[in-house]
């Protein structure tokens, strides 16, 4: 098997906004080199728009972060509400494996319908999640990956959750982008 190394990683979260919200929602990444954070990058994409995966495309590659980076992590496969990630776009414009945690596993059917009836483009988006398919469980958490096997994603989760279940690139993103909006982090990580 191909090892992989993995030790320079993004992790991608948005920044907590009301349902009433209309317009740009702030992303924050926060790079880790192992358990070191070294950057934190900070964007805005569209509520329930399409513009995720070419949002995230140009924070990495223009940073000076991307020439070191091994993984790309997501909180889950949609930011800004239903804005969801092209994540085989994304690999493929930098060259990059993708890898989505979730806390529990998502209802994908009360999600199809949603964007099937109330979602602009959400035929797409639908489609686009079950070309990735379903969410598998891996050590308390569930997970889509493109370009990196299960053995490699139980590797990387494994060097980079030091606290609960969510890797710490993905924890510090969350909590960074909760203090944007709020000014203090709160909730659950």
């Amino acid at each position: 098997m191909h090892q992989l190394r993995i030790a320079h990683v993004i992790g991608f979260d948005d920044a907590p906004f009301t349902p009433d919200h209309v317009g740009p929602v702030k992303i924050v990444g926060a790079v880790y080199a192992h358990l070191r954070l070294t950057g934190v990058l900070i964007g805005e994409i569209e509520k329930d728009g399409d513009d995720a995966a070419a949002v995230l495309t140009r924070l990495v590659s223009g940073s000076k972060f991307a020439d070191n980076l091994h993984l790309i992590m997501l909180q889950g496969i949609a930011l800004g509400g239903f804005n969801v990630v092209d994540v085989f776009a994304l690999h493929e414009r930098l060259a990059l494996p993708i890898l989505v945690v979730a806390r529990r596993q998502p209802n994908m059917e009360a999600i199809r319908d949603a964007l099937l009836t109330q979602v602009p483009g959400g035929a797409q988006k639908w489609a686009l999640l079950e070309r990735l398919g379903p969410m598998e469980p891996l050590r308390e958490v569930y997970v889509q990956r493109v370009g990196l096997t299960m053995a490699q994603a139980t590797t990387v989760l494994r060097e980079f959750t030091i606290e609960g279940h969510i890797p710490e690139p993905l924890r510090t993103a969350h909590l960074i982008a909760g203090a944007l909006t709020n000014g203090e982090s709160r909730g659950r990580t």
